[in-house]
């Protein structure tokens, strides 16, 4: 028996949780992606990527099993649309790490010297945002036990709280990075300029997503 079916044998909210954890294991990508990209090791971006796409698969397995079995089975404390837009949320998180992996290796792109520190506090904060949801969410089988109340409700909506501000200090970096990024245009070619811009909007896709999955998290437990 797998582990899906074992967690299914209990709860449909272990496998949740397990997606979630899956979810976060391409986010973990993220910062090898752009120290391969700034360091110009294209070779290793490709094997990366390469990575990023297993662990997506492995993703969306889980979100397959968890969708074909929670319509049929368990009371739920919470609706199961509820926890079918939760589960959505976090599969676009893995699709937007994917996203930005595919860029990455579509051209041998170089970082220019003054954005490179940006980009990467922007990457740490973008981990931040994620790391915060996971937090939240690795709570949902406990959240479950108490039907999505009391004290352990108001602790999770505490941490989401929190998620929502790490995601607003995100698009705070984000648009000072798009500056600094557009005052490069007379320096550096158009395309590069595009690439810059379109791996800062995969990157703050996914901090947008994490916060769209909280958002979802607190649905469940405020009704």
């Amino acid at each position: 028996m797998n582990i899906i079916s074992e967690l299914f044998g209990k709860s449909p909210f272990g496998p949740l949780v397990e997606h979630t954890k899956k979810v976060h294991e391409c986010v973990e990508m993220v910062r090898p992606l752009m120290e391969a990209l700034v360091q110009e090791n294209y070779q290793e971006l490709h094997e990366l990527q390469d990575k990023v796409s297993k662990l997506e698969y492995e993703a969306d397995k889980f979100k397959h099993e968890i969708r074909s079995q929670l319509p049929r089975r368990y009371f739920l404390p919470v609706e199961r649309v509820e926890l079918d837009n939760f589960l959505h949320c976090q599969d676009k998180i893995a699709d937007y790490v994917q996203d930005l992996a595919v860029i990455l290796t579509i051209r041998n792109t170089v970082v220019h010297p003054s954005l490179v520190d940006k980009y990467f506090k922007f990457v740490d904060q973008i981990f931040q945002v994620t790391a915060t949801l996971l937090t939240a969410a690795v709570e949902l089988q406990n959240l479950a036990e108490v039907s999505f109340g009391g004290a352990e409700a108001r602790k999770v909506l505490e941490i989401i709280a929190g998620l929502g501000e790490e995601e607003w200090k995100a698009d705070r970096m984000a648009r000072s990075l798009s500056k600094d990024i557009y005052r490069l245009e007379k320096e550096l070619d158009p395309i590069t300029i595009i690439f810059y811009e379109k791996i800062l909007l995969a990157l703050g896709s996914i901090a947008n997503e994490a916060e769209n999955a909280g958002d979802m998290l607190r649905t469940m437990i405020i009704k």
